[in-house]
């Protein structure tokens, strides 16, 4: 834990540089901390802090630029952060414009985000956090040859053919799926794998494909996502002049690989979550900040809410504005999803 006034002083480091991008020199701090403090004595506790890593000086002459420990400390000090009344207000308001709908939702939500954070902004579409069953049919197709039908949570359907060591009948299928539907609805692939009941040689080779389908839908890559704001990034002054940096990130979007690589580190929380520069296990990313966030309902349907920046990225302004949008949209998936479910039941 740093000392109050080296705390201060690496808070003016801090904030300067995230808004002029230029190293931060003695002279600035003492105008801008409101330390009552003479040039040398700010310097000092420079010395202290490049000594304990939280801080850089690019070049001997030059002033000091916070790095990632320096980072992590400010983030770790932001206390309270909120969205303005105004902004919170105006959010509310433009989606409100837009009709009951997740995909146009999605889309205004991507951009609005973009815009106050001005990085990239990236939205999943809501899933289950992990597909239960539904329903199972099973459709004879020769003596020894099966379609198994499955649908699970979401509407999702899959099929898979099933070959058999001897004759089934339909009305033996169909007595097996009855039984499955029984013993097996709602409950996830996990749950499916270890639950234990007495089956058949023919229908454990049935619940078989019937998790490896279920297993292979929670590994299944997520959809393409909404995407905004690559433009404010390629503008910031980390990367204005392109080069390998950009290009990397760039090409795992192209790629649809970026979620893949960000999504699997969250935790089972709602909360903000900051991963700053080295702290990503990609090499290609480590130049950047996330700031991520799960938005939805819980076992029910989960999405993603993420920012990409530069390591020098607004995290006050941004932290405060993801907040609220995983708020905004929690609410909308919940009542959407309410919405259908009084509908269904009428």
């Amino acid at each position: 834990m740093l000392q109050q006034r080296t705390a201060t002083v690496l808070k003016s480091i801090t904030k300067q540089y995230i808004t002029r991008a230029v190293p931060v020199s003695s002279a600035s701090i003492v105008g801008e901390s409101g330390l009552d403090v003479s040039s040398a004595t700010i310097r000092n506790e420079m010395v202290f802090l490049e000594s304990g890593g939280y801080i850089i000086r690019p070049h001997h002459a030059a002033g000091s630029i916070p790095s990632d420990k320096g980072y992590r400390y400010y983030v770790g000090s932001l206390s309270h952060i909120e969205l303005p009344l105004a902004e919170k207000r105006l959010i509310d308001h433009l989606f409100h414009q837009v009709e009951e709908n997740l995909e146009e939702w999605l889309g205004l939500a991507v951009t609005l985000l973009a815009q106050r954070v001005q990085n990239v902004a990236v939205i999943t579409m809501p899933k289950p956090p992990a597909c239960k069953l539904k329903h199972l049919e099973l459709v004879s197709l020769q003596d020894r040859l099966a379609l198994l039908v499955v649908v699970l949570q979401g509407a999702i359907l899959r099929q898979q053919l099933i070959n058999f060591d001897k004759p089934v009948l339909q009305t033996e299928l169909t007595t097996i799926a009855a039984k499955l539907n029984q013993v097996y609805t709602e409950l996830p692939a996990e749950r499916i794998n270890t639950k234990q009941e007495k089956f058949t040689a023919t229908e454990k080779r049935i619940i078989h494909y019937l998790i490896k389908i279920m297993q292979d839908e929670d590994e299944r890559g997520h959809e393409e996502p909404y995407l905004d704001g690559l433009h404010y990034l390629m503008n910031q002054p980390e990367f204005s002049s392109g080069g390998q940096r950009i290009s990397e990130l760039v090409s795992l979007i192209e790629q649809r690989k970026l979620m893949d690589i960000i999504i699997p580190e969250l935790f089972n929380n709602y909360d903000v979550r900051v991963i700053i520069g080295k702290e990503n296990k990609l090499e290609a990313i480590q130049d950047y900040s996330i700031v991520i966030s799960r938005y939805g309902l819980i076992d029910e349907a989960v999405g993603n809410i993420v920012i990409i920046g530069p390591t020098r990225m607004p995290y006050a302004r941004t932290i405060s504005t993801i907040g609220y949008m995983t708020s905004m949209m929690s609410r909308l998936v919940a009542d959407l999803y309410r919405g259908r479910t009084t509908n269904n039941s009428q």
